[in-house]
């Protein structure tokens, strides 16, 4: 197939380039002014603290850039959830790292603050990786705490996972840079070790005003909970610094020191760069939804462009493979888009799954896991074929063997997002819900239970059915005119960035770094010791 005209990289670019604008807004934290707060007080930013710590040579993938964003207007915004955060690499050895921003609301935890803490330490248990807090947060936002305090997903879950990831034999380092205030004073008394900057790093579960309204003592932030207090007198902390220079470089010392440990022992030789040019990425992906060659896709992202597929003349309409990522061995499942003929000779759409394309991924999952080779998703998916034909010939059994494949599988899971992911194929293609290790968009992803114009038509069939039952009646101009603007409400929760802000994705990135954070999510995946044995149960025949 022929690569697509320059149409559609010129759409994917520009796409690209509102994403950096965004991306560049979020940065910004809490804005000029708090920032300059900062560094009134010999403070870094979340994001200075992040690039001293790690290493230069080695990369560094955000987590959740997007979340929270366009959330919670009516409180000034939450960028980045209030914490930056991601995976690279301190002293050689890849780590998660979550520094709060204090930016942000003096740090305050939004419920989606909540949610994405919960989600890095959830990599950190998954992936056996140590985890280092950079801690500078007033705590819950008062205004919000019945949204953040007392559930199972909710701020306390932390400690929790603090305990658990100790018991797991996770390491977890708490460097104390900023106020660590009432509930939040448990995660760094929970990790492995604390430290604290003298004058701005305190730690107290009431801070000098409630002291004063509980119990009437006048104290001071320092005296009441600062450095030298719980490295001399309550024992509390470890280790204590003039700078926060000087504190990252012991957290640097205490990751170099860390042990060698059993690893999950996924097969990985000498990378080899793909022989066809990823730039063309942005030339084959169509701006308008048509069809398109997944294979010229996965030939730009997998080394040495070498793909073997699996079943490549059954099931079309999905296909399967093994390649190499960064010399990684991966099993790839992915939508294609084409037209195409099945075996009766009938013209089928790509993007849709059939019966046989079904039976063929669960069929290549069990594969994989029975050859211990990590799966990659590509997801382009419109849904499950409907129609009699395809309920008589039971589609739901069929998509059900797939469900239950991706669900139990237990090798690591990585999902790329890269257009449509409608319906039951985001779960069958390893959506959210089915516990990817990580999951990546693309600015072209759409993710919703249905496209736009299906869902708006239906909304409308609904709400004008709803009016003239009562006595209503419904113009031909009202009717388009409500049409458009369902539509567009529907629209926007369909974007990328509505997904990232809820942590639906992981990220949204350049496909130019599919590649890379493929293989950065199998590197961290590889560091889990053992792996549970793969169980089905009743499977669908």
């Amino acid at each position: 197939m022929d690569i697509q005209l320059n149409k559609n990289e010129d759409t994917l670019k520009l796409a690209l380039s509102e994403m950096r604008r965004r991306l560049a807004i979020i940065a910004e934290g809490g804005g000029k002014k708090s920032i300059a707060k900062q560094k009134e007080r010999n403070k870094l930013t979340a994001r200075e603290r992040i690039e001293y710590l790690i290493d230069e040579d080695r990369p560094f993938i955000e987590i959740g850039a997007f979340v929270g964003y366009d959330m919670y207007k009516e409180q000034g915004g939450c960028p980045a959830g209030g914490t930056v955060a991601g995976i690279g690499y301190v002293s050689g050895r890849q780590c998660v790292i979550a520094a709060n921003d204090q930016t942000v609301k003096a740090g305050a935890w939004f419920p989606i603050s909540a949610k994405k803490n919960l989600r890095m330490q959830e990599i950190a248990m998954e992936n056996h990786l140590p985890i280092i807090y950079l801690v500078d947060s007033a705590g819950v936002f008062l205004p919000m705490q019945d949204e953040i305090f007392p559930d199972k997903e909710h701020f306390g879950r932390i400690f929790r996972n603090n305990a658990k990831m100790s018991a797991m034999g996770i390491t977890q380092i708490a460097a104390v840079m900023g106020a660590c205030v009432a509930g939040g004073a448990y995660l760094p008394i929970m990790s492995d070790e604390t430290l604290m900057v003298e004058g701005n790093g305190s730690i107290f579960l009431a801070g000098p005003y409630l002291v004063k309204a509980a119990i009437g003592e006048d104290i001071d932030a320092e005296t009441l909970g600062g450095a030298v207090t719980h490295t001399e007198l309550s024992g509390i902390a470890d280790y204590k610094f003039k700078t926060e220079q000087e504190c990252l470089d012991e957290v640097k010392k205490i990751m170099s020191r860390i042990g060698a440990k059993p690893k999950a022992g996924f097969d990985r030789i000498a990378s080899v760069a793909p022989k066809k040019d990823p730039e063309e990425l942005y030339q084959i992906f169509p701006s308008d939804g048509k069809t398109y060659d997944m294979l010229q896709i996965i030939e730009r992202i997998v080394d040495n462009s070498e793909f073997d597929q699996f079943k490549e003349d059954y099931g079309k309409s999905i296909i399967c493979g093994y390649a190499r990522v960064d010399g990684w061995s991966v099993g790839i499942v992915a939508n294609q888009r084409l037209v195409f003929k099945n075996k009766k000779g009938e013209m089928q759409m790509g993007g849709v799954i059939y019966n046989d394309s079904a039976d063929k991924a669960a069929r290549f999952i069990l594969n994989c896991n029975q050859k211990k080779i990590p799966l990659v998703f590509l997801q382009d998916v419109t849904g499950f074929m409907v129609g009699s034909r395809s309920e008589h010939s039971g589609i739901i059994k069929d998509g059900a063997k797939l469900v239950n494949a991706v669900a139990n599988s237990v090798v690591p899971k990585i999902t790329i997002v890269v257009g449509n992911s409608y319906g039951a194929g985001n779960y069958a293609m390893c959506g959210k819900a089915y516990d990817p290790r990580f999951i990546y968009a693309w600015p072209t992803a759409k993710i919703a239970v249905m496209g736009g114009e299906q869902a708006a038509k239906t909304l409308l069939q609904i709400q004008v059915a709803a009016m003239k039952a009562k006595g209503g009646e419904v113009s031909p101009e009202a009717e388009q005119k409500l049409l458009q603007e369902i539509k567009q409400k529907y629209e926007t929760q369909t974007t990328p960035y509505y997904a990232a802000a809820r942590l639906w994705v992981d990220a949204i990135i350049d496909p130019k770094e599919t590649r890379r954070v493929i293989s950065e999510g199998i590197s961290a995946a590889n560091h889990q010791p053992v792996m549970e044995e793969m169980k089905l149960g009743v499977f669908q025949v």
